[in-house]
């Protein structure tokens, strides 16, 4: 099967400092990857390599086997990629719907976020679409500060759904999630992994062993393994270094 994205011999520096050293890896359709390691491994430069907010200091990005390398985050957004952020970053005072409804305006012109009212209707149709998706159809008119944080992760989602991504980068989807909000995201995830590829850094690793179809493992900015969490679980370096010599994992 022909990759999604390829990433060739990846490093990241800044300054003396190497982020990211020799990454080479690739990323199949419709697939869930998370991406694991302990702090200071370089899981949020390597996102932010993939989303397009860093360009790498070596190495090459494909993305449908169009060399990405280097491109402009928008652009990353207008060729299928995007991402969620680790941090909630909403229109507080705005609708459910407006958050969406602005996304998906600013996808087709650079300054006006007050389009025609002859395209408002294709615009409110996308916004829709993407909060039936995350569940959140039925609270469009709700302002987005009184949602609850499980349901503000997911509007955030829908507003990366209006770019109709083939890759989504989701940036820890569950932090500071309860037990129910969590088993509501992980549900979430998987419905949208029947038609797109998932990428996501996450710390709850009985949810990464349920979740994902394949794991890579960080350690001082270099892949320190490759596979599928059964894989990934047995290895012994992934366990001296990061899951810890016994099963209960948090």
């Amino acid at each position: 099967m022909t990759a999604l994205m390829t990433v060739e011999n990846v490093g990241r520096s800044f300054g003396g400092f190497v982020a990211l050293s020799g990454i080479s890896t690739s990323f199949e359709r419709n697939k869930v990857t998370a991406v694991i390691g302990p702090n200071g491994a370089g899981k949020s430069t390597f996102f932010n390599v993939l989303s397009g907010a860093l360009a790498p200091s070596s190495g090459a990005i494909r993305f449908k086997g169009r060399d990405v390398t280097g491109m402009k985050q928008h652009r990353f957004v207008h060729l299928g990629i995007a991402r969620s952020y680790q941090i909630t970053n909403l229109f507080s005072s705005l609708s459910v719907e407006e958050n969406v409804r602005v996304a998906a305006q600013a996808l087709t012109t650079r300054y006006d976020l007050f389009s025609h009212r002859a395209r408002y209707g294709q615009l409110l149709e996308k916004a829709h679409a993407a909060l039936a998706q995350v569940g959140l159809f039925a609270k469009r008119n709700r302002v987005s500060r009184e949602l609850s944080h499980g349901e503000q992760r997911a509007l955030e989602i829908a507003i990366s759904l209006v770019a109709d991504p083939e890759l989504l980068l989701l940036d820890e989807p569950t932090a500071g999630m309860g037990p129910q909000e969590t088993k509501d995201m992980v549900e979430l995830i998987e419905r949208l992994a029947g038609d797109r590829t998932i990428l996501l850094v996450e710390h709850k690793m009985k949810m990464i062993l349920g979740l994902s179809n394949r794991i890579l493992v960080l350690h001082h900015g270099r892949l320190l393994a490759d596979g599928t969490p059964d894989e990934v679980r047995s290895d012994p370096e992934v366990r001296r270094v990061y899951l810890g010599q016994n099963d209960g994992y948090s």
